[in-house]
């Protein structure tokens, strides 16, 4: 069965906009998944420690066929290779994928929650996921719309496109 899948995307090291690029590409390669759309990236304030550079954001629709949890494997992998490490909760890092909205799947377990439990508290989350597909709707009936109406603001201020290029480990 194929589903509508959509992965946030974020970034605050090692040239940001180019490690989302970079991803974008990854994820377009993915087994069993089709690449439907890209976002547009953005910048904001970072999310918790301010001690931070600002962040780039962006999302992905993929359609696949892949289960959640290995969909979320293939996130990690990805992660994993752009240098990914976890030092702080909301700290900084080279690149973050986030399972957003899984079609429409409700799950709850120790590895992932789908829809992501901030979704509706983050602008640069919302607004990507607007720029690709405006009439998004969240499996309890929510529409992405008018989540992002009633979003605090986090700065969010639009980037000029980026090239998609592979990846290339350091």
């Amino acid at each position: 069965m194929t589903t509508d899948a959509f992965i946030g995307l974020g970034s605050n090291l090692e040239n940001p906009a180019a490690q989302l690029a970079q991803a974008v590409a990854a994820l377009a390669s993915l087994p069993d998944s089709v690449l439907v759309a890209q976002s547009p990236f953005y910048a904001s304030r970072p999310v918790g420690p301010q001690d931070q550079p600002d962040f780039v954001n962006g999302a992905v629709w993929l359609r696949t066929t892949l289960r959640p949890h290995e969909l979320l494997d293939h996130l990690q992998t990805i992660e994993q290779r752009h240098g990914r490490e976890r030092l702080r909760h909301w700290g900084p890092r080279t690149l973050d994928l986030d399972l957003l909205i899984f079609g429409s799947q409700t799950l709850a377990d120790e590895r992932l929650t789908v829809p992501h439990k901030e979704l509706p508290n983050r602008d640069f989350v919302l607004q990507p996921l607007l720029d690709l597909e405006p009439a998004l709707t969240l499996p309890d009936g929510r529409t992405v719309k008018e989540l992002r109406q009633h979003c605090p603001d986090n700065d969010l201020r639009k980037l000029p496109p980026v090239a998609r290029e592979p990846f290339t480990p350091s």
